[in-house]
């Protein structure tokens, strides 16, 4: 009998994709801890389901414009896929395949009965009027709505995309099924069935597990330094938090530049000033540095919190924190990973860091579907006690095995989708 081979198909290996390398290389070491699970391990390196759609759309001058959008579900071994939707000049399949993966991961890491999906369009939303980008919006979630549905695949929001986008996401896909549904998505605005604390809670969990691994490692974060990148919902969130702890944030770096304050950055007043301004650049006080100086800064706590690949093996030996918190998906490379480890510096991964927000996302969903809705008191409780149960659970892996907290974090949630495969069986 011949042997078939099972290599994988070009467009999935490691070497061909950036993002979806890296977290085949990921999987790649976790592997010799998953025991007798490891025969399915091949389940996490295909993707159940890659949908690549054209967006076309009328534009405001009469002309019509394409796009290309993608829904990738990576698993669904442990329940319907989750995971967001950005829009973005620079998205690629390969990176919403990883960025799929990695929802799979973070939902199982946390215990929520999700598998792991992503979405996005390649698409600068800057360039686009509000008419145009419902449109895009709208003519996506049409494309893509054969495999989404409250039982099947929820989107949220991620990068460029918001409350408003997720409600015409809903409404588009209501109104083509013909009937209310509004668990199909998460993130939506209150009144139509969002969940209070959605908005803080990627940043929430981001300061619960520093604050967990500080209380771990004896960093005493009233007077910490704090470096932030990115002042987006995750940052802004973060920074704050830490600064109500007594923290001193002195450098946030968002995309239009670089600001270093010794004393200590106000950060309510940051967070006005680039709403009004556009960028972080021109705040009073503070001190314009180069965008590469950022990762010299002198600082206890480092929170990436932009876009992925920000610190590499060019720049992670360059950093002096003693945590570094991934608020923004895989933004160390497996490369610097090994220097920071080696170094010393302790890393939260993205996968058990940021996952507050699809904690949160879960609480939606569950009121959705009982047309019951928590206080935001109950919400931040129920949000904080389930990461640091995680965080606890991750803490003890790592430790039983001498491995990174990212190796732990995979070790647990790898287990977890395995089982669920395993125990499923292969139909038919």
């Amino acid at each position: 009998m011949s042997q078939i081979p099972n290599s994988l198909p070009s467009y999935l290996q490691a070497d061909q994709l950036g993002p979806w390398g890296i977290f085949l290389q990921q999987v790649e070491r976790v592997t010799p801890y998953l025991g007798e699970l490891s025969r399915w391990v091949d389940t996490l390196t295909r993707p159940k389901r890659i949908l690549i759609v054209d967006v076309p759309i009328h534009m405001d001058d009469g002309s019509v414009a394409h796009f290309e959008g993608y829904r990738v579900q990576h698993n669904t071994s442990r329940g319907p896929g989750k995971g967001g939707v950005r829009f973005h000049q620079d998205v690629t399949l390969s990176e919403v395949m990883a960025l799929s993966a990695w929802m799979s991961i973070k939902n199982a890491a946390v215990n929520v009965p999700f598998g792991g999906a992503k979405g996005g369009i390649r698409v600068d939303p800057r360039q686009l009027s509000r008419g145009e980008l419902e449109r895009v919006t709208r003519r996506y979630t049409s494309e893509i709505g054969l495999i989404i549905g409250p039982t099947k695949d929820i989107p949220a929001p991620d990068v460029n995309t918001n409350e408003q986008v997720m409600a015409w996401m809903m409404d588009t896909y209501a109104m083509n099924l013909g009937e209310n549904s509004t668990g199909v998505v998460t993130g939506k605005p209150i009144e139509l069935g969002g969940s209070l604390g959605r908005r803080d809670a990627t940043g929430r969990g981001v300061f619960t597990v520093g604050q967990e691994a500080a209380a771990r490692t004896g960093l005493e974060l009233k007077g910490a330094r704090v470096a932030v990148q990115g002042l987006g919902n995750v940052g802004s969130v973060a920074a704050r938090l830490f600064a109500e702890a007594g923290s001193r944030v002195v450098a946030v770096q968002d995309h239009g530049g670089t600001i270093y304050q010794g004393a200590g950055i106000d950060i309510p007043a940051l967070i006005e000033h680039a709403r009004h301004n556009g960028s972080v650049l021109g705040f009073p006080g503070a001190e314009a540095i180069a965008k590469d100086s950022f990762w010299d800064v002198d600082c206890d706590i480092l929170i990436p919190a932009a876009l992925e690949q920000q610190i590499t093996a060019a720049n992670a030996g360059r950093i002096k924190a003693r945590l570094v918190i991934e608020g923004a998906n895989g933004p160390t490379t497996p490369e610097a990973d090994d220097i920071l480890h080696q170094r010393g510096v302790l890393v939260l991964p993205d996968v058990i860091a940021n996952a507050g927000g699809v904690t949160v996302s879960y609480f939606e969903w569950v009121q959705d579907f009982s047309s019951f809705f928590w206080t935001e008191e109950e919400i931040n409780a129920r949000l904080v006690r389930i990461m640091r149960e995680a965080f606890a659970s991750v803490w003890q892996v790592a430790e039983q095995h001498q491995v990174s907290l990212r190796t732990a974090t995979f070790i647990i949630a790898c287990q977890r989708i395995l089982r669920a495969r395993e125990l499923r069986g292969l139909y038919p």
